[in-house]
């Protein structure tokens, strides 16, 4: 049976134990309901709170991106004033700002944040027209943008109409990232003050863009999944229809000259076998296309969704999960076409495909999907913030030599970006991490990530209290503690990928193999479980005070690459744990360039090293290396790195 024919097999097993008949099979859990107490992802959370997001919004306030709210507020009342700023979506980073402020609040809650969020929403909303249009630099000068924003704009670099330039305008991303920021201040505060700025908004869009004689897009997706949001909360039709038809329209040549594969508007999207063109754009799209295909229940979309996916996964993706490989474009190259030095693999990208990683989990079940999305969120998405939380890697290379300027004209991380999507981005992204840690289906709860956390998760009709306690991703030992009363279900944990033997993409292969991958405990006992689509799944009537533990093998990994990926030829890379390893020129001076002949690989904690860190110190008779987590590179200085190494 091949790939598709048995992942069809699959969605129609899992659908008949779906709680829905229109929507994912499998279900996320409410966010408030985990309270996280690990030591890694808490701390970092937090640190977005305290740290990232008043950095951001003085950063937001001195270069005039809330004031462009206030003069549009006075243009239209019959006044003047000029746009700051250098690009048509600086809108989004104040929403983004706010998204991820407003889910820091659900794990840290903080009054004075609160109020503060309260008050740049006020500003927010002065800057909306009447009828609901939303896009500051149109409505204070449509004409005369700034001078930088041509290349985005295209055309002339104007747009006397709204919409008349969708391909560079922005005006329907900036939607998309209001509609997903208004979704989560009101899902975490219970407010409507912004999710009405967004509903007024998103009505306008349905009037104009559902008009059955408009067929024109967005000329960078994320709209639709901000619409299918709305349509949650508000379980209007509307939002979910247009969200499908500009999934749908986009490629189609009936109505309208296609923009090309840049935009991933080439061919209809159930033509598509190929991820191509910008990469966020890309991702934001499949992701929406997920969601349609969940919510319709249907196979020509789901089958499109998996295409795609294995096309990235198996074609084109980094070792790192990063995705993206050429500057020029910010785009998915060709098949094997993965260079180090110049990889671009932007992190909005990665965080792009966490979200659909996420998205395909929930519609096939499979591991596969959360191995791919550990990848990505330890190594792509981690690395584009600095350790302390104030500087940034747009572009995530897997090699640097020192002189190449990779990041926007920077050899390490910078403070602030011209286009500052990717800070603003991470700020919306990490506070949100907590809800990928559990998800529901009929049958009971899966554990996907291994993160210390006390949470209650409904499984049926039955609240079911569940601890999880452990120190990874520095070590693999998980003890799972149900606190809850007598209940059926199964328990469903994930077994990642770097315990087994098996690597989840055609790119790369493990080269030393690993014995007794894992070992399960129930109550003091060798646990009776069954293997099932990557998962260890226990299966019984849970009491108040049974136990599991979990040690999953961490091991010092070597990886391979495809023969295909030229700049791999005969290299290695070394991962332990979710983890995947380089070497900065700091930590190895006299052996940097040398030929890689290790025979002995040892690991220690660190704990006054890069804010403390698993080292892997690998050796031979006469040399030694120090090996580093990609994620932790260029937190101290510039200098020379790579995470492929000639033998």
């Amino acid at each position: 049976m091949n790939r598709i024919a048995s992942v069809l097999a699959l969605i129609a097993l899992v659908a008949c134990h779906s709680t829905k008949e229109n929507d994912y099979p499998i279900e996320k859990i409410d966010l408030r309901d985990i309270k996280l107490t690990d030591n890694f992802w808490r701390p970092k959370i937090r640190q977005i709170q305290d740290v990232t997001i008043p950095v951001a919004f003085e950063r937001c306030e001195a270069e005039g991106r809330f004031e462009n709210f206030i003069t549009a507020e006075a243009v239209m009342k019959g006044g003047a004033g000029k746009v700051r700023g250098k690009m048509p979506f600086d809108d989004t980073d104040v929403y983004k700002i706010i998204e991820g402020a407003s889910l820091s609040l659900v794990s840290a809650p903080n009054p004075k944040l609160e109020a503060d969020l309260d008050r740049y929403i006020a500003i927010v909303a002065r800057g909306q027209e009447p009828d609901g249009y939303l896009t500051t630099w149109r409505t204070i000068d449509p004409t005369n943008p700034p001078a930088e924003w041509v290349h985005s704009l295209g055309k002339d670099g104007r747009c006397a109409k709204r919409w008349d330039n969708l391909g560079g305008s922005h005006e329907l991303y900036n939607a998309g990232h209001l509609y997903e920021a208004a979704a989560a201040h009101y899902y975490a505060t219970g407010k409507r003050n912004f999710l009405d700025i967004a509903l007024k908004n998103a009505d306008l869009l349905v009037r104009v863009f559902g008009a059955s004689d408009n067929y024109d897009i967005p000329g960078h997706q994320i709209v639709e999944t901000g619409l299918i949001k709305l349509y949650q909360i508000t379980k209007k039709n509307d939002y979910l229809n247009l969200a499908k038809k500009f999934i749908d329209l986009r490629g189609d040549s009936t109505h309208r000259k296609p923009r090309g594969d840049y935009w991933q508007d080439h061919k209809p999207i159930l033509e598509q076998d190929e991820v191509v063109g910008h990469a966020v754009r890309a991702t934001y799209y499949y992701a929406g296309l997920t969601d349609i295909a969940a919510i319709f229940g249907d196979s020509l979309y789901k089958v499109t969704a998996l295409r795609l996916w294995d096309n990235m996964v198996d074609r084109k993706m980094y070792v790192t999960g990063g995705i993206g490989a050429r500057h020029n474009g910010e785009a998915f190259g060709d098949n094997y076409e993965l260079p180090n030095l110049t990889a671009y693999n932007e992190t909005c990208a990665a965080i792009g495909g966490v979200m659909w990683a996420d998205r395909m989990f929930r519609l096939f079940g499979e591991a596969d999907f959360y191995n791919i999305l550990e990848r990505m969120l330890y190594n792509g998405v981690l690395a584009g913030i600095s350790l302390d939380g104030t500087c940034f890697f747009y572009p995530n290379p897997l090699e640097s030599d020192g002189i190449y300027k990779f990041n926007q004209g920077h050899l390490t991380r910078a403070g602030w970006f011209e286009c500052s999507c990717c800070p603003t981005n991470l700020i919306r992204f990490i506070p949100s991490i907590p809800e990928l840690i559990y998800d529901v289906d009929n049958q009971g709860i899966f554990i996907n990530m291994f993160i210390s956390n006390n949470a209650k998760v409904r499984v049926g009709k039955t609240d079911v209290e569940i601890s999880v306690s452990t120190d990874y991703p520095l070590n693999g030992k998980v003890e799972i503690d149900i606190k809850s009363h007598a209940s059926t279900f199964a328990l469903k944990i994930r077994i990642p990928d770097w315990a087994t033997n098996r690597f989840p993409s055609e790119l790369y292969r493990y080269e030393n193999g690993i014995t007794s991958p894992f070992k399960v405990i129930l109550n003091g006992n060798n646990a009776d479980y069954q293997e099932n689509n990557g998962y260890i799944e226990i299966n019984r009537e849970w009491h108040e005070g049974d136990n599991v533990k979990l040690d999953l093998n961490m091991a010092v990994r070597k990886i391979a690459a495809n023969p295909k990926i030229e700049d791999d030829k005969g290299k290695i890379a070394l991962e332990y744990g979710p983890f995947v390893y380089c070497i900065e020129e700091i930590d190895n001076p006299e052996v940097f360039d040398q030929a890689f002949d290790a025979t002995d690989f040892q690991v220690g904690f660190n704990t006054g090293k890069l804010g403390g860190i698993n080292e892997i110190i690998a050796s031979n008779d006469r040399r030694k290396w120090t090996f580093i987590p990609y994620y932790t590179w260029s937190n101290r200085g510039e200098g020379r790195m790579k995470v492929w190494i000639n033998p």
